[in-house]
This record gives structure tokens, C-alpha cells and sequence, in this order.
């Protein structure tokens, strides 16, 4: 479906479901493009007049309790590098920190505090974890002591910066911090704070006013800050600060361009027109956060994983699957995905999220999640210090896993797993809830009349097909409960209390289950998996395997090396005098198995073998990596032999398929392409006469 087509039905849905709306009552089970736009929720802050209705309302934080794999890797980030990284940051000393200063003097005073604080307060949270709400407590303590009179707040230095002009960058991120903040806790501090610093900026002279290069192209998370104040306060001035922040951002709404190519830059910016849309009900700017997402990935993202090749900028000429993305750019992708979703209703959203979350984001770090590496390749066969310019832009150990390096995704990769567990479930514009994301987990909501539920719910997705949900009601309650159903997924199947319930055509769609909900309710739906072949016409006609919501990557024997992560950082590393060396360690990681591998095809361009295997689930252990990952797939496949490593260290340009080979015909194993650090995820293709 073009964007035109996507931002069409978005307009047009409403009116549908109003001349609908009788049948809807009168059913149990309807399938819909997303919940009704003509309310609001009537328990949850969302939307006020005069923006756009949203479909969906995110839980304040904590409502949602995660299990499963997911609490597996939660508690992997609490144990890791996120959880522990004030042991190892520079910018994250606490002595002389200008974050921590009443007057917001002193050192470390940028993004880092904020971007790491992100990840940290939010996964505190997620993860009811006492220790960790303390001590995120103490930095938004300090952050809220700090405001001036006139309603600045934060480091002193980032208010005139270089040319005597603010850079509300820094703060844009932490006031992140401080709603995910008042989400969990209700500070009444937090609004009143909020509005006095909006205050201040909409005093700013417009030639005062973002003007430097960060601030202008990510002010969209600063307008979606001054929105979310507007619904919890409706201070009307503060739609006047939304257009002025609109009218001084970068320009996202640029036919066939974009202001600039930076990869986290456009993760994270191309959601500003649709954030902007909430205020303006203009379509043109609805249809350009579209515009943006596809323009990028059909230039650069012509590869599996939901990403595209911008190892720092998108650059002519490097769009193969060997081109890599920031760690960064994958996280902030998600956290665009999540927020579309909630605005717009549109499925394809969660689709996108669940690519990157499942494929993309997890091979980023090492599988305990104490290293991560700046860049992440569909096509990666090495993973080390050397420097692998200009084949990747930057010069440098980009490729290693290091925990004291990458100094910008050290700090912000921790958001990725937190947002995500947080959108699990939302509630709906009809006083329901849905389930966007399916893991297993326990929410608590009040839906319906107003009454507390909480909802069990028992899957091993992505891994498996099946969900099962438990209802939690302290009296029958009527509301309606809401299913995602994927774009991949072509014939779910729902059952309630263990009877079968029609459903019709819901690719890409919603069911809609309302009815009188009860104790002990038991809801299960099944997701069928199948095998697919995707071509990549731009990538010399090569092939990718999904299953279900999961890409396969070749299983790469892994030779690993261990390393202290001070011996080779990139040149803005920073990390504390007593840094424990030995303790914490940088690994390189290189191939101890052919990688030139081609898949072999039958002329209809099926695998010309192929069996999906499962194993058992590895309980607490992490299932993205090679050793623990629960599903696999063997098919035929022959090695290549003029397919090799090219000048800079990268994997070489894919042949043109199919590929005439002669060599043996064997069987390879198939891994998810998120558990595998080392890996080809875009194949040559090879067609058997069979």
C-alpha cells in the first residue's frame, strides 16, 4: 500500500466505523483497521481538542509487568552495560556533573546523562526495581531543582553554547525522562516544571531559536513533549510554541529528499510531520512521515531487518547489505514505530517495530548485553577493531564490541527493550485495551465502566505461534479487547474459552473482541508461520528467509576473542581512571565457518529443501544467539567462491543471481538473523533444475 493509500484509509476510517457502528454493537467479533477516532479514553490522558483523536493510549509507566524472553533480556540490560554503566561512563561521574548542579555548572553537561537516564528510568520501572528507581530518582531530583527563575533548566553551558545561543537538544531528552517519570510516579512537580520551561522557550526570539544543526532536525521530540504537556494542562499557549517549533525545524516534508542523511537523524525525525499532523489535521503532513520512511528504504534499505545502510550517513553508491546502522539508529526506530502506532492506529507500524526488535536490535550487543558495538550489518562477517574506512564512513574500531567505546549508542541503546516492554499494551480511544506487541506479560488497565483488570498473558512469540490470554475481572465487565493481527499472518485463528470463533479476512488488521469479559476468561490466538522467500531485485536479485515475524541468517561458527576495552576505542571514548579492565571486556569476533554461502532454489523460487526445527525454549537464557535460539531452519546451499572479503574488511558485493555454481550441495542451518552477531541474512540465489 502506497503512503497516499495509507493516509486515505487513515481519513476515511473514521466515517466508516460510525456508519458501521450498529453492527460493531451488535457483534462480539469484528475485524478492524484500528479503534474508533471519534472519542477519547476516559481513564487515560490522550488527545484533547483541538488535535486529532489517537487510536491508541500508552499505559502510564509500570502498568505493564513483562515475562518471557523479554523479562530475560530487561534483567540482562539491568545486569549489563545499561544497568552498571555509572561504573564506567565519564559523563556519568556524579562529582562536578553540570546535570547534577543547582546552577548547571560543571562538566558533562550534553546528551549522555539524559540519553543513558532514558533507558535506565524507564527499565527501573518496567522492572519494579527499587534500587534502580532510587538512584534514577536522584539525577530528577537534580534536574528539577535545577530550573531558573525564568524556566530554564539543565546544564548552563547548553544555554548559550558556542554562539551565545541555547541548545535544547540535550533537554529534549530528558524530558523524556521526566514524563515516562510522571507516567510512573504523579510528581505534581513535574507539570508545573514542564510548562514554566515551554514558557521560556516560546519568550526565545526566533533568531534565538533552534538553530543549530542537532536541535533543528530532532525538534519533533521537543513538539511531542510540548503536546503531551498540552493534553495533561490544556494551556492553549502551548500550541502556539507547537507551530513555532514546526516553523524552525528542519524541513521533513521535502518531496523525493530529505534535510539531511544521518541515520539517527532520520530514526528519529521523519516522525515530526506526523506529530505535527496531531495539531495541523493536515494530511500533506501525515503523508510525508510515510514519504520519509519509504524514500530512505527504497534508496538504502533494500535488506531484511526493518533498517537501512547508514553507517553515520546514507551515502550514494554504499546501499548494499554490507552497509551497516548505528545501534542508535535502531533504537530510535523503534521508539518512532511505537509512537506512530499509538497516533495513528496503522498496524504496519507494529509490524516494522516487531522487524527491527526481533532482528535488527539484538545482534547489536553482545548476548549478555555488558558490549556493544557503533554498527550492525544485514551482511556482517567480522565484528573487531580493525578499521573498516571508507567502506563505512567513520575511521575507527566501529565493528567491535566494546562497552568504554561508541560513546552515543553506550549511552542510548538502553531505551530499546524498556519502550518496547511499555508498549506491550495500550489502551483504547473506546475504554479498551490491546495487545500491540505480543510477549508474554501481565498488564493492569482500567477499562470498560472504570473497573481494574489485568490481563496474563502466555506466549513464546516470536518463537512460536500461539498466545494465550488469561482475564483477570474483579466483576463482568463489559469493554473491548484488541489483536493486532501482522501483515505476514494470512489466517489467524481465535478461540475463546476453548470454542472456536469466526474471523474474517484480518491481514494487517485488528479484531476486535466486545463483550461482557469475566473471571477466568481464556482467550488463545493463533498466529500460522510459514516459510517465505523474499527477493531484493536491488540486491542482484538476491533472497532473504522469514518465518512468521522472524528473518534466518546463516548459522557463522563464531571464533571469539577477548580483549581490555581500553586497547582500541573510537576518538571521543571517554571512560573513569578506575574502570575495572578486567571485569569489563571488548570482544572480536571473526568467522570460523564459510560465510559465502549461496541458498539453493527450484525454478519456482522456493527453497529447494527446507524444514523448520524447533528445540525447546531456553528458559532465562537469552534466545538471540546461537547457542539458545529455539527455531531453525536447514535448507541446501552451495559456497561461492568468487564471493569474498573485499578490500576494506567488508563482506564483498553479492553476485548477480542466480549464481551458476559447481560446487557441493550441502545442508546449512539457518539461525534468526537477531542471534547472530556474525551473519548473512541476504543470500545469492542458486537454482536447482529439480
Amino acid at each position: 500500500m502506497s503512503a497516499r493509500q495509507r493516509i486515505i484509509l487513515f481519513l476515511l476510517f473514521p466515517w466508516m466505523f460510525l456508519l458501521s457502528g450498529k453492527s460493531v454493537q451488535e457483534r462480539d467479533i469484528t475485524v478492524v483497521n484500528r479503534p474508533p477516532l471519534d472519542q477519547r479514553n476516559a481513564f487515560y490522558v490522550s488527545n484533547r481538542s483541538p488535535l486529532v483523536p489517537q487510536a491508541f493510549v500508552p499505559l502510564p509507566a509500570g502498568s505493564i509487568e513483562p515475562q518471557g524472553w523479554l523479562r530475560t533480556m530487561l534483567e540482562l540490560q539491568r545486569d549489563g552495560l545499561n544497568g552498571h554503566l555509572e561504573e564506567i561512563s565519564a559523563w556519568l561521574v556524579k562529582e562536578n556533573n553540570a546535570w547534577l548542579s543547582p546552577d548547571g555548572r560543571g562538566e558533562h553537561g550534553w546528551e549522555e546523562v539524559p540519553y543513558w537516564l532514558r533507558g535506565y528510568s524507564q527499565l527501573a520501572y518496567v522492572l519494579h526495581d527499587s534500587a534502580m528507581i532510587r538512584e534514577a530518582q536522584s539525577w530528577l531530583e537534580a534536574v528539577i531543582r535545577s530550573q531558573r527563575a525564568d524556566g530554564y533548566f539543565g546544564p548552563e553551558a547548553n544555554r548559550y553554547s558556542s554562539d551565545g545561543k541555547p541548545d535544547l537538544w540535550p533537554n529534549m531528552v530528558m524530558l523524556d525522562c521526566l514524563q515516562a517519570y510522571y507516567g510512573f510516579s504523579g510528581d505534581p512537580r513535574v507539570l508545573p516544571f514542564m510548562q514554566r520551561y515551554f514558557h521560556w522557550e516560546l519568550n526565545l526570539p526566533d533568531s534565538m531559536f533552534l538553530t543549530h544543526y542537532w536541535e533543528k532536525s530532532r525538534a519533533g521530540d521537543n513538539l511531542y513533549s510540548v503536546l503531551w504537556l498540552y493534553n495533561q494542562t490544556g494551556d492553549t499557549s502551548l500550541l502556539r510554541l507547537a507551530e513555532k517549533i514546526h516553523k524552525h525545524t528542519a524541513n521533513w516534508e521535502q518531496p523525493d529528499n530529505l534535510p539531511n542523511w544521518h541515520n539517527v537523524n532520520i530514526a528519529e525525525c521523519f516522525r515530526e510531520p506526523a506529530t505535527y499532523f496531531q495539531f495541523s489535521h493536515d494530511s500533506t503532513d501525515l503523508h510525508f512521515t510515510y514519504a520519509d520512511f519509504q524514500l530512505i528504504r527504497r534508496l538504502y534499505g533494500q535488506v531484511p531487518g526493518g533498517m537501512f545502510g547508514a553507517d553515520e550517513d546514507a551515502r550514494p553508491g554504499h546501499t548494499g547489505p554490507q552497509q551497516a546502522i548505528e545501534t542508535c539508529g535502531m533504537v530510535e526506530q523503534m521508539f518512532s514505530d511505537e509512537i506512530l502506532l499509538a497516533l495513528t492506529g496503522d498496524p504496519f507500524w507494529g509490524d516494522h517495530a516487531e522487524d527491527v526488535a526481533f532482528n535488527s536490535y539484538p545482534a547489536a550487543l553482545m548476548p549478555d548485553m555488558r558490549a556493544l558495538r557503533y554498527l550492525t550489518a544485514p551482511d556482517m562477517i567480522s565484528s573487531d577493531w580493525q578499521n573498516h574506512a571508507p567502506g563505512v564512513e567513520n575511521e575507527g574500531p566501529f565493528f567491535q564490541m566494546n562497552p568504554f567505546s561508541h560513546r552515543c549508542c553506550q549511552h542510548n541503546h538502553g531505551m530499546g527493550w524498556p519502550y518496547y516492554a511499555a508498549s506491550l499494551w495500550m489502551a483504547t480511544s473506546d475504554d479498551g485495551l490491546a495487545a500491540l506487541f505480543y510477549s508474554a506479560s501481565r498488564v493492569k488497565a482500567r477499562v470498560g465502566q472504570g473497573e481494574t483488570v489485568s490481563v496474563e498473558e502466555l506466549t513464546h512469540y516470536p518463537f512460536a505461534s500461539q498466545i494465550r490470554f488469561v482475564l483477570h475481572v474483579p466483576r463482568p465487565q463489559p469493554f473491548p479487547l484488541y489483536l493486532r493481527i501482522p501483515a505476514w499472518c494470512s489466517r489467524p485463528v481465535v478461540k475463546l474459552n476453548g470454542q472456536s470463533v469466526p474471523v474474517h479476512v484480518a491481514t494487517g488488521k485488528y479484531i476486535r473482541i466486545y463483550r461482557t469479559w469475566r473471571e477466568g476468561d481464556k482467550l488463545t490466538l493463533e498466529l500460522p508461520m510459514a516459510l517465505q522467500v523474499h527477493r531484493w531485485v536491488a540486491q542482484r536479485n538476491s533472497i532473504s528467509v522469514s518465518y512468521g515475524p522472524l528473518t534466518f541468517s546463516l548459522g557463522i561458527r563464531e571464533r571469539v576473542r577477548t580483549e581490555s576495552p581500553a586497547l582500541h576505542v573510537v576518538p571521543d571514548a571517554r571512560w573513569q581512571p578506575n574502570a575495572d579492565t578486567l571485569h569489563w571486556r571488548a570482544y572480536n569476533i571473526e568467522p570460523a565457518s564459510p560465510w559465502n554461502i549461496a541458498l539453493v532454489s527450484n525454478p519456482s523460487g522456493n527453497l529447494a529443501w527446507a524444514k523448520v526445527k524447533s528445540y525447546p525454549y531456553p528458559d532465562k537464557s537469552n534466545p538471540f544467539t546461537p547457542e539458545h535460539a529455539p527455531i531453525r531452519i536447514f535448507a541446501l546451499g552451495q559456497m561461492v567462491p568468487g564471493w569474498q572479503v573485499d578490500s576494506n574488511g567488508l563482506c564483498g558485493p553479492l553476485p548477480q543471481s542466480p549464481v551458476q555454481l559447481q560446487t557441493p550441495v550441502d545442508t546449512v542451518e539457518l539461525i534468526p538473523m537477531g542471534a547472530a552477531r556474525l551473519r548473512i541474512a541476504v543470500f545469492p540465489e542458486a537454482i536447482t533444475r529439480q
